[in-house]
């Protein structure tokens, strides 16, 4: 799988500052890091920051991309060959293993849908666009159930990958606390029922 922060592209000054946003924002949260920050971590200057982003508001939906980067990524990754079953497992598998290799990718998902604003909500948006794309995708080409809505199919994707994702440090805490060093604890997992 390509990694989007290290594409060729990812040599130009706009995905460091891009990338280095996305580390300080899933560190500190958006509101809490300044330009001037991301310029200094990223080795440029504040006017090379407004140049290519022109404001914080541009620079978080650049990172937002590059976040929905990473999912689109992980799910293309996967052929859409085999049951509905084995298409959705492999695909919840690429996002897992995709979000294990990336924890800032994790940090900023986790303070972008935790500490959500009228400024955060695109990334949800994109991800849920995203999302709907993937599963009308499947559906016309037969590995989805079309007896179901369409929005109750994207509703179970978003909440069996994200489900984890947010819960996991929850899961961490209790582990830790009915069995202190035991390394092997239960996998999460999340289902949608109707």
């Amino acid at each position: 799988m390509l990694n989007p922060r290290a594409t060729k592209d990812d040599l130009t000054a706009k995905a460091r500052i891009r990338n280095a946003a996305m580390d300080l924002f899933a560190q500190y949260g958006d509101s809490r890091v300044s330009l001037r920050a991301v310029a200094a971590e990223a080795g440029v200057t504040l006017g090379l920051v407004q140049h290519h982003f022109k404001t914080k508001d541009g620079l978080r939906d650049a990172t937002d991309q590059l976040v929905v980067d990473y999912f689109a990524q992980a799910v293309a990754s996967i052929p859409p060959t085999g049951t509905h079953a084995e298409v959705a497992s492999a695909r919840d598998e690429a996002v897992r293993n995709m979000l294990h290799a990336n924890p800032a990718v994790v940090n900023y998902i986790r303070r972008s849908l935790l500490e959500p604003s009228e400024t955060r909500i695109h990334l949800l948006d994109a991800v849920v666009e995203l999302t709907r794309s993937e599963v009308a995708g499947l559906r016309a080409a037969g590995l989805a159930s079309i007896d179901k809505p369409e929005s109750d199919q994207i509703v179970a994707v978003l909440l069996r990958q994200f489900g984890e994702l947010l819960l996991a440090p929850m899961l961490d805490a209790v582990w830790e606390r009915v069995s202190p060093g035991n390394a092997t604890r239960p996998r999460l997992s999340i289902t949608v029922k109707d």
